[in-house]
This record gives structure tokens, sequence and C-alpha cells, in this order.
């Protein structure tokens, strides 16, 4: 037997087997082709493609491809033209590297880059009105939703700008990164703490509705860009006008953040100029600062811990704000120690000496984010209702449902109000505040305010019941007025059109009306008020009493601002009190006659009615000379007569009689009841 050689056995089986040996040689030379494949001999075709297909020049010096399922593709000095209705620059991108890969699986249906690494990019973003977007790789006219999806970022001594020509918006980034060592140098230069997390840094500029604004950021080597989910570190500032804002914590996605976990800090000379950057209807207001956790989960921010102070007011609590169609809602449970109401001043445009007398940003003057189309004129300050504006078309843009109590309220003018609750709910245009109550004097001013905004000029509609109000703490306390311990009730219903209190109050129609019982008066300040000259002398002799105050009502229908009483009277135990006369809201002035009629035989009286007008702001008071006179007149022709006679026109005979209370009462319940208000407001006897 012959032995078998192996050097003619493997030919045999080649030639037995030619398919094999054609696959051999095939995967033999593709190896070889692809390892020493030069990826730019396909450079040139792919420019001319890109060009041809986006209608824009696309040039770059060097190709490599690393294959997989995922391919890596590096490009050098990539130059990639702007489109063409784009007037401020050629380029949309240079590049001195570009380095990034493409997940093939989500092929066509998105084009998914999970990393993209840049070198001295200088990159262009431009977006027009009708939402033509630069960087939509596709037909120049296309304004379908780019199907380009980025997952991460990293930049080196990278320049982006980008323009919105619809809003409009203007941003400019520098980034450069920088290793451990020089980062204490950086936190020298700059005041940032250092942080081993942060490689990155950030500076950026720019507009938004003509206010400026500026900032830095310091992240990591990469930033998650969009749809990864991923957190990146973030440290950063940002100054727009007098407002600043400092951030430390995690975001996920920059181009659309879809997860934020920071510690924010905020402060500025008002919160209406915050409106251009969140489109929140904030309340002008004195200098605030304020701290928070602030997260966001899908559509929802929340801000907890929140703390500070707004003008000499602490403010602590939590908020929310849900991104939703058709409007946003806020939600807020605040809560003050100590609220200084003088803060609250300039939210209706009033302006007081503890805001430093400077002029504080309206809602007016930041309508246009947040500069005004033309200054609101001064207020008169020889008027009391304030005139700043609200604006109307902010409460359309946003629903809210915000709650705040305050334990404590320091008061311009030592007014007696003790204690605020609030229950504010805005939806469809339509604000209500309900309850707006006060602790006052001992008791209660419970009101209920709506405004209607769905029209440019709001409707109002105001309803305020004074709840057993202590006379004593109404007044100053004095040993004359105030040592009465009188329970006053009073109710106010008006409805008015305007964007401004004083506007509303010039057009108001309703009713007011007041009435007190259980009091006591000084009985000097009784005679006085009645010009009894003999019992003041008596009293002055003889020590002076309190004396009951029986009943008192007051009535005024109100119809286009002008007030008229249908009302007017006090009853004491020795002097009946007759008034009549009316106010005038958009003026603001008012003019009253009160008549006093005592109820017991007096000597030297001089009773006559007393006439209260002049304006708000500065009111008068005369008496009225007819009745004086008269009276002086008789005495001095008596006198020529005989001394004696002369005293007989200044004998008091006591015309004055007991009023029914229990009608003044059911008159002034009347008068509630036509206002639309429960009679719980009026206290009975």
């Amino acid at each position: 037997m012959m032995a078998l050689d192996p050097t003619h056995a493997r030919p045999s089986l080649l030639r037995r087997h030619p398919v094999l040996s054609t696959v051999g040689a095939l995967l033999a030379l593709l190896v070889i082709f692809v390892l020493l494949f030069d990826w730019n001999w396909v450079r040139p075709p792919l420019e001319r493609y890109i060009s041809k297909k986006t209608q824009r020049e696309f040039r770059a010096s060097d190709l490599h491809v690393k294959l997989g399922f995922t391919p890596t593709i590096r490009l050098r000095d990539v130059y990639f033209g702007n489109a063409a209705w784009a007037k401020d620059e050629p380029a949309m991108a240079k590049i001195q590297a570009l380095e990034f890969s493409v997940s093939l699986r989500d092929l066509p249906e998105k084009i998914l880059v999970p990393r993209v690494a840049l070198t001295r990019p200088e990159l262009v973003f431009e977006r027009l009105p009708d939402n033509r977007k630069n960087w939509i790789l596709s037909e120049p006219s296309d304004t379908s939703p780019s199907k380009l999806r980025i997952s991460t970022l990293s930049v080196d001594h990278g320049h982006l700008r980008y323009l919105d020509h619809g809003e409009p918006f203007t941003l400019d980034i520098q980034g450069s990164t920088f290793d451990a060592a020089s980062q204490e140098k950086v936190r020298d230069a700059n005041a940032l703490p250092s942080n081993a997390r942060y490689t990155t840094q950030y500076d950026f500029k720019g507009s938004y509705h003509d206010s400026e604004f500026r900032g830095r950021a310091l992240t990591g080597d990469v930033l998650s860009f969009q749809e990864s989910g991923v957190p990146f570190p973030l440290q950063g500032t940002l100054d727009a006008g007098t407002t600043r804002l400092a951030v430390e914590g995690t975001i996920a996605d920059a181009a659309k953040i879809s997860a934020i976990d920071v510690e924010l800090r905020i402060e500025g000379q008002t919160l209406a100029n915050l409106y251009p950057f969140l489109l929140l209807p904030l309340p002008a207001s004195p200098p605030y600062s304020l701290s928070g956790h602030l997260i966001l989960k899908g559509n929802r921010y929340t801000m907890d811990d929140l703390k500070g102070k707004i003008g000499s007011t602490d403010v602590t609590g939590h908020g929310a704000y849900v991104d939703k169609k058709p409007r946003p809602l806020l939600t807020a449970n605040l809560h003050s120690k100590l609220l200084n109401m003088a803060d609250l001043g300039p939210l209706v445009g009033v302006q007081t000496k503890e805001t430093g007398g400077k002029p504080q940003a309206t809602q007016a003057q930041t309508r246009d984010r947040p500069a005004a189309k033309a200054q609101e004129k001064a207020a008169d300050p020889n008027h009391v209702l304030p005139a700043g504006t609200f604006e109307g078309s902010r409460l359309q843009k946003i629903d809210a449902e915000v709650d705040l109590v305050a334990t404590r309220l320091v008061v311009p003018q030592a007014l007696p109000l003790e204690s605020l609750k609030a229950s504010l709910r805005l939806h469809d245009s339509m604000l209500k505040v309900d309850p707006l109550d006060f602790g006052f004097a001992g008791g209660t001013i419970a009101s209920r305010v709506a405004l209607d905004a769905r029209q440019p000029t709001l409707k109002s509609d105001v309803r305020v019941d004074l709840q057993r109000i202590r006379v004593d703490k109404l007044v100053p306390a004095s040993p004359v007025v105030a040592k009465g311990a009188g329970r006053l009730g009073a109710t106010l219903h008006l409805t008015g059109t305007g964007n401004s209190i004083a506007d509303a109050a010039a057009k108001a129609n309703g009713r007011i009306a007041a009435t007190i019982v259980n009091g006591r008066i000084s009985n000097l300040l009784d005679a006085a008020s009645g010009l009894n000259g003999g019992k003041v002398l008596t009293l002055l002799a003889g020590g002076d009493k309190d004396i009951v105050v029986r009943c008192g009502g007051v009535a005024f229908d109100v119809k286009g601002g002008r007030g008229k009483s249908t009302l007017f009277l006090i009853d004491t135990e020795q002097t009946q009190v007759l008034g009549s006369g009316g106010f005038d809201l958009e003026n603001e002035r008012f003019d009253l006659t009160v008549a006093p009629k005592p109820k017991e035989f007096g000597l030297l009286s001089f009773r006559t009615p007393v006439r209260l007008h002049g304006s708000f702001k500065q009111p008068e008071f005369q008496i009225v000379k007819g009745p004086l006179v008269a009276r002086a007149g008789a005495a001095l022709a008596l006198a020529a007569a005989t001394p004696l006679a002369a005293l007989v026109p200044l004998i008091e005979t006591g015309p004055g009689e007991d009023s029914n209370c229990a009608d003044v009462d059911r008159n002034v319940r009347g008068a509630v009841e036509q206002a639309g208000t429960k009679p719980k407001s009026v206290p009975r006897k």
C-alpha cells in the first residue's frame, strides 16, 4: 500500500470544491481591501452628493470610518455652507475636527447620533419667523421636524451663534475645556468654586426681546444633548439687567431639557422683570432674593424648600409649574411670618416711603418683556386710589392656584391690619381671590375679588365685609375718642371696568353700608360736636363721662363712580346726628353735611350743621354758618333790649329724638342685601 502525499491531497480538494476556493479568495481580497482602503477615495463623490442634496457647499480635507453596527466617522477641516436664505454668514459650520457615530439600527425612522465630538468648531444656527431652520439637512424650503437626534456632545474650544428671528432671540457661546490643574486658576480668576466634575467652561451672552443677558457655565466633558435622559453636571450664573441667577446641580439634554435637579438662587430689583424669560405674570415688587431646589420631571417643574425675601417680607413654601396646553399651570403654597404691606404697594402702583421713594416697575412697564411701548404717566401724588395698571393680557397666558398665609403684618400709617389669608385662582383668564381675609382691629375684613381678563379692559367685582371691628382699635387710643368698645360692621360691593384700581373705581356701581352698635363715646366730645357751650362748661367743671352710642348706620348708592347717601345716622344717649351727602371716586372728593340734634335742654347752644368735604387726601371741615349766624343775630338783637334776653336764642330745646335702632338695622341690612352680600357682616345689638 502506498502512503498518501499531503502535498498532492490539497490541490485535489480545491479542484473538487471550486466554490469554496472562490469564497476564500474573495474573503482574502476583502480583508486586504479593508486594511488598505483609503476612505478619502470616496470623499470627493460624498462631498458632491451632500452638496447636491442640500444645495449647500460641503467639503472636508480628510475622512476616516471605523465600521460596526454603530460606525464612527472622523472628518477634518469640515466646511458646510449656510442655507440660501441666510444672509449673515456664508458658512453654517466650520470645524477643525469632527467625530461622530451613527446608529444603523434606528435608520430610516431617525438619524440617531449617540456621540458628537467637536474640535474648534465655528457654528451658526438660524431660524426664521416662518420656522425655516438652517440646520435641517434637507431641501432649504422644508419646514418639517428634523430627523436628526444627537445624544451627547463634547466641545473643545468652540464658538456657537444662534439667531432666532421669530422671538427674537440671539445667543453667542464660547466653549473651552480645561484640565484639573488649570481649574484652580479658572476659579481664582472668575470666583467659581473648584470641582473635579467640571472640565468645560462656556461663556455666553445674548438678548431676548431686547432684554440682554450674559453668564458663565461649567460642565463635564460631555453634554447630553437630545433624547438621552443622561444627566450632566452644571454650575453657572446668568445676569439679565438687574436679575441674577445662580444654579448648581445636574441637567439632562441641553438642546431640549428633559430633566433638572439643581439648587437655584435668584435675585433682582423686581419680579416683573422675569416675565420675558418665564412668561409668568409676576407682579412688580421691591428687590427680592429667593432660593430653592428646582426639579423637572416630564412636563412638571417643582420648587421645594423655597425661602427668601421680597423687600423686607420673608417667604417660605413650595410651588410647581406644569407646562401643558392650552396654558401652563402655576401652583404655590406660601407662608410669611412677617409681611410688610409696603412691599405689596408696587403690585397696584403704590409707592411708599418703605420702598425708598424709587420708581418700581409696574406690569404695564414690562408688557413688552420687559420694556413698555410707552412709559406710564406718574400717578398724581394728591390721589389716594392706586393708578398702577394691570396688564390683562398676561392673565390670558397662564392658569394659577396660589395660597398665601401671613402670620403678622407690618402696615404703613399704623392701620390695624393684623394677619392675611389669601387664595388666588386663575383659570381661562378669570382671576378670583377668595378668600382675601385680613385680621383687622380685633375683627376681620373678609373680601372676594374677581377680575375678568378676557377682554382688553378688565372687569372687576369686589366684595368687602368688615366683621365685628372694634372701634377702640380702629382709631388711635386716646382718653377722649377711643374709650369705647363698640363693634363696627360694613359691607362694600362694587363692580367696575378699568385696568387700574383708580380707573375701575371711577366707573364703579354698587353699594356701601355700615353700622355700629354697643359703643361708647366721651360726653364732652358729644357736647362739643353739638356746640353746646353750657354743657361743655359743666363737664369741664364736674368731669367727663362716657355715654352709650345706641346705634348708627350709613348707606351709599354708587353709580358711575359717584356715591349718594341713602342713610346717615348716629344715635347716642344725648344726641341724634343726621347726615347727607356723597362722594366722587373719579375725582377722589367728598362732601358730607352732619347735623347734630341734642335730645336734652341746655344753655349756650350754638348747634349748627358741620360740613365735611375736600379730597380723600386732604379732607376739610367747616361749620355751616347760616343757622349759627341766625342764632347769633337773634342773640345780639335781644341783647339790645336786655342782656338776659340775649340768652334766649342760645337755649337748646332738645329737638333730637331717640332713633328707632331696629329700623336703622333693617335699612342697613336692606342695603347689604342689595349689595349682594350676606348680612352676617352687620353685627346686631
